[in-house]
């Protein structure tokens, strides 16, 4: 979780920076978030793909005020000791208010953290912000402020998930307004369909060829790799789906990205079509702490 990217989903793999901030959020009470992204792609030459991901994370809801929630996000409390040292972004507090970004409340911790964790690795401050290779590709992050991004992602949905509200996503054209699709007693599951926006795409996927050339030690500008992916005729859709527990919170949201993707063959004349899926669900199960009325 330490900043990696899959290099081939990074445009599906963009998610909105929501807030948690629903009202009925008790203090004491304690959650386990699993999040889980499956990749399949074919091309109609033959070829096929796939992946699959799993990140676990607890939160704890400290207190809320009128300024808004204040919770603690770590890692399971099962994690071995050498995974947690890898991880010097938790634990994590935030103030998440009910509009506006999230705020750090441990700032000097995580920046004496990280400080150990660059000489532990035997690295020098002049490897932030680079990317590696190992079993993955990953981005040496140094700065606190880059938590709230791996935060972001594991935000359940918007606080008032009614019919109509409307759901945005980073590689949409345009937001999509939440419908009814079923109903068992006070609990509810609501759909929002959405377009994808191809310049979104192209440029995700030029962003994530950058950093192809980084590591591999084949430099491409941006300019450059927009210009190589202008040629991609992208189309696909975006469903999201949440699932409410009957005092209305998230219980798990399903994210399926389906992306169509056309362009020349890298293999000889003609074109290369390229479908791809992912299935992003991110699930909120309380494990501690008073019942919400």
């Amino acid at each position: 979780m330490r900043s990696t990217i899959r290099l081939w989903a990074l445009a599906a793999a963009l998610l909105p920076a929501i807030a948690l901030a629903a009202p009925d959020y008790r203090p004491g009470e304690v959650f386990e978030i699993r999040r889980e992204s499956r990749m399949e792609s074919a091309t109609n030459d033959g070829s096929s793909g796939s992946s699959f991901d799993r990140d676990v994370l607890a939160v704890r809801v400290i207190g809320r005020t009128d300024a808004g929630v204040d919770l603690e996000y770590d890692l399971p409390a099962d994690t071995p000791a050498e995974d947690r040292a890898r991880q010097w972004e938790f634990p994590v507090r935030v103030l998440r208010p009910a509009s506006g970004r999230v705020q750090l409340l441990n700032r000097s911790e995580l920046e004496a953290r990280v400080t150990a964790w660059l000489k532990a690795g035997d690295l020098p401050r002049e490897a932030c912000g680079r990317w590696y290779f190992t079993w993955n590709a990953f981005k040496v992050e140094c700065d606190p402020e880059s938590v709230i991004a791996t935060l972001d992602a594991f935000d359940p949905g918007p606080d008032d998930l009614t019919v109509g509200v409307l759901i945005r996503d980073p590689v949409a054209i345009k937001p999509g307004a939440l419908t009814p699709k079923s109903k068992t007693g006070a609990s509810a599951t609501l759909v929002a369909d959405l377009a994808i926006d191809p310049e979104a795409v192209r440029k995700a996927r030029a962003e994530s060829d950058v950093v192809v050339g980084e590591i591999t030690r084949k430099p491409v500008t941006l300019d450059a790799a927009l210009r190589t992916r202008a040629s991609d005729a992208v189309s696909g859709t975006i469903r999201i789906t949440f699932e409410t527990d009957p005092a209305g919170r998230t219980l798990r949201r399903t994210k399926v990205t389906t992306l169509t993707t056309t362009g020349p063959s890298v293999i000889g004349p003609g074109t290369r079509t390229e479908t791809q899926t992912t299935t992003e669900v991110l699930e909120w199960r309380r494990i501690a702490g008073p019942v919400a009325p």
